[in-house]
C-alpha cells in the first residue's frame, strides 16, 4: 500500500520524542482505566483529562482536535439516538417478549435455546447495535436460562461474541462501522450487500464452534416449565418504529442524509409516546443517552489522534500490505484483529482508517472484519465485552479468563478467515 503513509501524514504540532511518549502514555492510561475502572469510575473520568493534557501540551494541534470533533460528532449523535431508541424498546417490553419467545421455542432444550439466542442476538445487534444486545438482551437471556433450568454460560457467552461478530452487517450496527462507513464511500445498501455474506459466514462459524465447545453444557437436560407460561404481548408500536427507522436509514443514505437523523426520528417517536403516557421523564431519557460514555468516545478519539500524529501511523503503514487481493485482505484483517486486542477496537479503527481508506472500500471492510471479530479473543478487545463482563458480575456469574480466551482462540480464526474470504467474493460480485 505504497504512499499511504504520505497521504495521511499532515503537519505535526510536536512530533517529538516527548510528544510521542506522552501521547502513548495517555492512551495506555485511558485504556487501562476503561478496563479496570478504579473506584468504579466512569471511563470519561480519565479520558477527558487525558484529552485535555494532549491539547494543552501540543501533542495534538488544535486544527486536528477540531477535525476529530467534526468527524466524530455525527457518529456520537447517532450513538446517543440509538441508545435512547433501544432503551425505549426495552421499556415498551420488546426484549421481555423476545425472552418469552426464546423460552417457548426452546421447549426446555438448551441446544434450541442457543439457536434462538444466536438468531435473536444477531438480529438485534444488526438493527439496534451491539449495545442493545449487551445491555438489554443479556439480562433477558440470563432470566430465560434460569426459568428453563439451563446452564447460562453458553447463552450469555453467545451474547458477547455476537455483539461483536454480528455487528458486521450494517453501518448502524456498531460505532466502528459508522466510522468506516463514510470513509469507505459506499451507500447504505451497498455496504449491507458487501457485508451480508461475511456476516452470515462469521455467525455460522461461531455457531459451529459454540455447539462443540459447550457440548456438555448444552447436553444437560432443562425443565420446560417456562413453556406453559402465557407470553407477554408483542409491543407492535415499538416494533413498527424500529422497522421504519431501519427503512429510514436506507432512504437517508440514498438522499445523502446522515443516518443519525433517522435514528433521532425513531428515538423521538418512542420518547414522545413514553412522555405522553408518563412512562419516562426527560432526565431518564438523558441518562439513557449515556452522556458520560459519549464524552469518553470523543476524548478517546482525540487521544488516539495524538498517538497517530506522533508516529504510530508511520509504523503501521509499513506493516500494511499493498493490493486488494485475498492475501492482502487477510493480512489487513489479521493486523486489525491483533491491534484491537492490544489497544481496543475503537482506537484501532481510528488508527487504521486513514491508512486503509486511500486503497478503497475493500481494505476498509477487511479492517472492519478484523476489529469486529478479533475482540472476541480478550476482555479488552472491545468496550462491549467490558460492559458485558460488568453485567455478568451483577448477576453473580463469574467469567473464567482461561476459558474465555480458549474459546476466543478457536472462534476468532474460525470466523475471521472464512469471513474475509466471503468479503473477497462479495467484492467480486458487487464491486468495490
Amino acid at each position: 500500500m505504497g504512499g499511504k503513509t504520505d497521504r495521511v501524514r499532515e503537519d505535526r504540532n510536536l512530533n517529538t520524542p516527548f510528544a510521542e511518549t506522552l501521547s502513548i502514555g495517555l492512551l495506555v492510561a485511558v485504556l487501562v482505566c476503561a478496563v479496570v475502572r478504579p473506584f468504579n469510575w466512569p471511563e470519561a473520568v480519565v479520558a477527558v483529562p487525558a484529552a485535555g493534557i494532549a491539547m494543552a501540551t501540543g501533542a495534538i494541534s488544535w486544527d486536528h482536535v477540531r477535525e476529530e470533533a467534526e468527524h466524530l460528532g455525527p457518529v456520537i449523535g447517532f450513538l446517543a439516538a440509538v441508545l435512547v431508541l433501544a432503551r425505549c424498546c426495552d421499556d415498551e417490553g420488546l426484549f421481555r417478549a423476545c425472552g418469552a419467545w426464546m423460552a417457548r421455542w426452546a421447549a426446555g432444550r438448551p441446544g434450541r435455546l442457543l439457536t434462538a439466542v444466536f438468531a435473536l442476538a444477531s438480529a438485534i445487534t444488526a438493527v439496534l447495535s451491539l449495545d442493545a444486545t449487551i445491555v438489554l438482551l443479556t439480562p433477558v437471556v440470563f432470566a430465560t436460562a434460569a426459568r428453563m433450568g439451563a446452564r447460562p454460560k453458553p447463552h450469555v457467552y453467545a451474547c458477547t461474541h455476537l455483539s461483536n461478530t454480528a455487528s458486521l452487517l450494517l453501518p448502524v450496527s456498531n460505532l466502528t462501522n459508522l466510522l468506516a462507513f463514510s470513509a469507505a464511500g459506499l451507500s447504505f445498501t451497498h455496504f449491507g450487500a458487501l457485508m451480508a455474506l461475511p456476516w452470515l459466514v462469521a455467525i455460522g462459524a461461531e455457531y459451529v464452534v459454540f455447539r462443540r465447545f459447550f457440548r456438555r453444557d448444552l447436553g444437560t437436560a432443562a425443565s420446560s416449565a417456562a413453556v406453559d407460561e402465557a407470553p407477554p404481548a408483542m409491543p407492535l408500536f415499538a416494533l413498527v418504529t424500529v422497522v421504519c427507522t431501519l427503512a429510514g436509514f436506507v432512504v437517508a443514505s440514498a438522499l445523502g442524509i446522515d443516518p443519525a437523523w433517522s435514528a433521532l426520528a425513531g428515538a423521538l417517536v418512542l420518547v414522545g409516546r413514553a412522555l405522553v403516557r408518563r412512562r419516562t421523564t426527560p432526565l431518564t431519557v438523558v441518562r439513557a443517552a449515556a452522556p458520560g460514555f459519549l464524552a469518553f468516545v470523543l476524548a478517546l478519539g482525540i487521544v488516539v489522534r495524538a498517538v497517530v500524529d506522533n508516529g504510530l501511523s508511520d509504523a503501521l503503514g509499513r506493516l500494511l500490505p499493498d493490493g486488494t487481493g485475498l492475501p492482502a485482505l487477510l493480512a489487513i484483517a489479521a493486523l486489525a484483529a491483533v491491534l484491537a486486542n492490544l489497544i481496543n477496537n475503537l482506537p484501532a479503527v481510528l488508527v487504521l482508517l486513514p491508512l486503509t481508506a486511500p486503497a478503497g472500500s475493500g481494505p476498509v471492510l477487511a479492517m472492519l472484519l478484523g476489529v469486529n471479530i478479533g475482540p472476541n479473543l480478550t476482555y479488552a478487545g472491545s468496550l462491549a465485552t467490558l460492559l458485558w463482563r460488568r453485567i455478568l458480575h451483577q448477576h453473580d456469574h463469574g467469567v473464567d479468563l482461561r476459558e474465555f480466551t480458549r474459546l476466543g482462540l478457536i472462534a476468532v480464526p474460525a470466523a475471521l478467515v472464512p469471513a474475509v474470504t466471503a468479503l473477497w467474493l462479495s467484492l467480486q460480485l458487487f464491486g468495490a
